[in-house]
């Protein structure tokens, strides 16, 4: 690597740290009725730390998917990374307004983590976030695109995430909403696995360079239907194989304690799958 590539490497780390910040402070626009800080710190609130993680893990993604494109020169890279950057930032935020009020719509999702510090609730917004910065990364990454490419599959990604979150309901034996909402860890972290699934579907469908819209619309619904399709094969492979003799109904919410590492299983089934899905097709 010569000085040159090295002197670059590190302004393009500055910017994006710069990025981060700014996205730090959107957040904070966006939650001004409470104090990041004090409920932090002070109420050790873990669901809230949960969700703010899972913000800053998906705000790293958003914007890696502005790094992603080819150099076109340094000056012209850093415009580039700034103005596709704030975007990132701003879809990223409107994103889980939309999501909150539509996947997990039955509730306050603010007093289950703020009031109840509900953990389920906090690891489901970790997810969304992280999937809705999968979802930018897939729109944002590629070449011979531009803004109106990257808008129009930032909200065909927010619709996949809103009707897989809809399948997902409607395949299980036991009311989503009402479990996440009784403080259901073990349901939570399932949940989360299927919203991280399904970010990376639709972030490998929406990557790579702006061919044709024909070409590219192919690809993205060919990953989305096929993901889509996997939901319901999956949790019932996840009963039989990985967890055999059990049924995992029973494992998340016909019990005393619910088992949160059956869930993790689960949510692994999902995403290990999604990466699988990136690697074979």
């Amino acid at each position: 690597m010569t000085l040159d590539q090295i002197i670059a490497a590190l302004l393009y780390l500055v910017s994006v740290f710069i990025l981060f910040f700014i996205g730090k402070l959107v957040y904070g626009l966006f939650n001004r009725r409470y104090s990041l800080k004090e409920e932090l710190v002070k109420k050790d609130n873990f669901a809230l730390a949960l969700a703010v993680t899972g913000y800053y893990f998906g705000l790293i993604i958003a914007l890696g998917g502005v790094l992603a494109s080819e150099s076109d020169g340094l000056m012209i890279d850093l415009i580039e990374i700034f103005f596709y950057g704030i975007i990132s930032i701003l879809l990223l935020n409107l994103s889980v307004y939309i999501n909150d009020k539509v996947i997990l719509s039955k509730f306050d999702n603010e007093k289950e983590i703020i009031e109840d510090q509900n953990a389920g609730t906090g690891i489901v917004e970790a997810a969304n976030h992280i999937a809705i910065g999968m979802v930018i990364y897939g729109a944002m990454s590629g070449d011979y695109g531009g803004w109106i490419t990257a808008g129009v599959f930032w909200i065909l990604g927010q619709a996949v995430l809103i009707i897989a979150s809809i399948v997902y309901r409607r395949i299980l034996p036991f009311d989503l909403h009402a479990e996440i909402e009784k403080d259901n860890v073990a349901v939570g972290v399932a949940f989360a696995g299927v919203l991280i699934a399904i970010g990376n579907i639709v972030r490998i469908g929406a990557s790579g360079d702006f061919i044709s819209w024909e070409y590219n619309l192919t690809t993205f619904f060919g990953f989305v239907l096929f993901g889509l399709i996997l939901l319901p094969v999956l949790r019932f492979a996840t009963d039989k194989v990985l967890l055999p003799g059990e049924k995992l109904t029973d494992e998340l919410v016909n019990q005393e304690k619910p088992n949160v590492g059956a869930a993790a299983i689960e949510a692994f089934s999902y995403i290990g799958a999604s990466f699988l899905v990136g690697w074979v097709i």
